[in-house]
């Protein structure tokens, strides 16, 4: 009989990542290895800016919401001042690529938090609800968590009740309703007490229905008494709401254009047979939001407005190019992804509206990308970019986009690439019988990839997609670069941490490559899902877990690397 070897099974310096390391706290994955489970407050921040939209590989769309609600619920129930400043910290400051998981955290917190939580997220609502969409958003949210309480109320008046007239006017002409929800819905609800006769006159147009331009009678219950009015042909309204009437009588494009240009009509507000024309266009395109050409540019370029030469393409190039412009707009990195990446391809992902891109156009869009983020000041050592291509990175989407987690992290490593002067990107993946090739083939284990900052996003992006999927073993960077004896100062590792395939777990590689090359490696790990895992392990001062896509996140990595 051969003697039983201990050390194969109990070995905290090499376990199969199919078992936990002895000793440790590490939970089972949703893909059948072993990591760490991050803490509820990790999890807020990772739904607040990842969302859980789409689910991922392992888990579904409504299983990866229940999971993210039930932690934030935790997290709201331990510290709900907390978890309130949080929110208000991730949304207001253009931190998260979407408003709409910090407007449902925030409904959360109306739902189950204390007294104090709830008092300060009314306070702070129309700090995450900047405009009426989210408005909307939240009343969808809240109505499916709670009842309409007096503070609800009071919280959803004040919204309307501080704004500027000729704000709130703008707010109910471009955005109408949402989520079966309009303004008419939520003053009702509401009952704020007009500030002013301007805002007197919105809100009677908004409940009304009227045109706003001739004499009615609206009959309207005031603390609850039945009220007549009588208004006459304006009744105080503001210009724009009166555009928007006559935008809807309009017999031709030349009186819609007038509107635009006299009164700033917002496309919401122009009916839908004037979208087809140029001229109209362009009108809205000269004082058009930052966001909103990022996403109409596609649509201006199908109808001959947006051309090569032509005076809009060259206003577009130059607002694109314009840094102060876009940080003051608070334009995501990701809005500027994608909307390179769909305007290159020549065709929306939905419906089937197509263009000639135009080359410049995209050329701007790929500067913005890098403009969009802090300012990053390099960390000047060797480090190691580590592209997780395994088939779970690609069934998972950022924040619900057209984005694979695979093509994200490309996209995000190419930050770090472009402002770090000695940088290697890689990606990995394993295969079935831990380290070893791609299902398809390739160097075993890794594939070094070809990538610059000089190359355009949706070359890197179609580059990226070529690479053959296989397992993940996120090991394999600290693995090869042993290997290959080279001297890393820090690992970056753009993950969705769902590992499973490899031999020794990434914590006990990096630990490996420590003894034997750099005694202070870092490494990083780029979380791109919200799910509740982590390759770092928290009792490493020389691992950190963050938020990809987070528009921090290049430059923490720089600082962390560079001590």
């Amino acid at each position: 009989m051969m003697a039983l070897n201990y050390a194969k099974l109990f070995n905290r310096r090499a376990t199969p990542q199919s078992r936990p390391i002895p000793g440790s706290a590490q939970v089972g994955n949703s893909a059948g290895g072993y990591t760490w489970q991050v803490d509820d407050w990790i999890r807020l921040d990772r739904f607040l800016i990842l969302g859980a939209e789409s689910g991922t590989y392992h888990i579904g769309e409504l299983e990866l919401v229940k999971q993210n609600h039930d932690a934030i619920v935790r997290a709201i129930k331990a510290d709900g001042v907390r978890a309130v400043n949080r929110i208000i910290e991730i949304s207001d400051s253009g931190r998260a690529p979407k408003n709409d998981p910090a407007v449902f955290a925030l409904a959360l917190v109306a739902a189950y938090g204390n007294p104090e939580a709830k008092a300060l997220a009314f306070q702070n609502l129309a700090k995450v609800c900047r405009i009426g969409t989210h408005l909307f958003h939240f009343a969808e949210y809240v109505n499916a968590l709670r009842g309409w309480g007096r503070g609800l109320r009071n919280a959803v008046g004040r919204w309307y009740h501080d704004q500027e007239t000729d704000k709130l006017a703008y707010q109910v002409v471009k955005y109408q309703q949402r989520d079966s929800w309009s303004h008419g819905d939520l003053l009702r609800l509401a009952h704020p007490k007009a500030p002013s006769p301007g805002h007197e006159a919105v809100f009677r147009w908004v409940l009304s229905g009227a045109s706003g331009l001739g004499e009615r009678t609206v009959k309207r219950e005031v603390n609850g008494e039945n009220r007549v009015s009588i208004y006459g042909p304006t009744g105080g309204l503001p210009e724009v709401i009166g555009a928007f009437e006559k935008a809807k009588r309009a017999s031709g494009k030349a009186e819609i254009v007038a509107l635009i240009n006299d009164h700033d009509l917002p496309r919401e507000a122009i009916p839908p047979q004037w979208l087809n024309e140029v001229e109209v266009w362009d009108a809205l395109l000269q004082r058009m939001p930052m966001a909103a050409m990022v996403r109409n540019l596609g649509k201006m370029t199908a109808i001959g407005l947006l051309k090569p030469f032509s005076a809009a393409a060259s206003l577009v190039i130059r607002r694109l190019g314009d840094e102060t412009r876009l940080k003051r707009a608070r334009i995501h990195p990701l809005a500027v992804l994608i909307a390179q990446k769909v305007y290159a391809q020549g065709h929306g992902e939905k419906g089937g509206l197509k263009w000639q891109p135009v080359p410049k156009i995209i050329d701007a869009l790929d500067k913005a990308f890098y403009a969009t983020f802090q300012n990053i000041e390099p960390c000047g050592k060797p480090v190691l970019l580590a592209l997780d291509v395994s088939g779970s990175m690609d069934g998972s989407m950022i924040a619900g986009s057209c984005l694979t987690a695979r093509e994200a992290s490309a996209a995000m490593a190419l930050v770090t690439a472009a402002t770090e002067p000695d940088c290697e990107i890689i990606a990995f993946s394993a295969a079935a019988q831990g380290h070893g090739g791609q299902w398809g083939g390739g160097e075993p284990g890794i594939t070094r990839v070809t990538l610059s900052p000089r190359m355009r996003l949706d070359d890197v992006i179609k580059r990226v997609r070529e690479i053959p999927m296989g397992g993940t073993d996120c090991a394999l960077p600290m693995v090869w670069a042993k290997r290959q004896k080279l001297r890393v100062a820090g690992f970056v590792t753009y993950t969705d941490s769902e590992t499973w395939a490899g031999s020794i777990h990434p914590a006990q590689a990096l630990r490996q490559y420590r003894e034997e090359f750099v005694g202070d490696a870092k490494a990083v790990v780029v979380g791109m899902t919200s799910n509740g895992f982590t390759l770092a392990d928290p009792n490493d001062r020389g691992m950190l877990d963050v938020v990809g896509f987070d528009t921090s996140v290049p430059a923490v990595i720089a600082d962390f690397i560079r001590n």
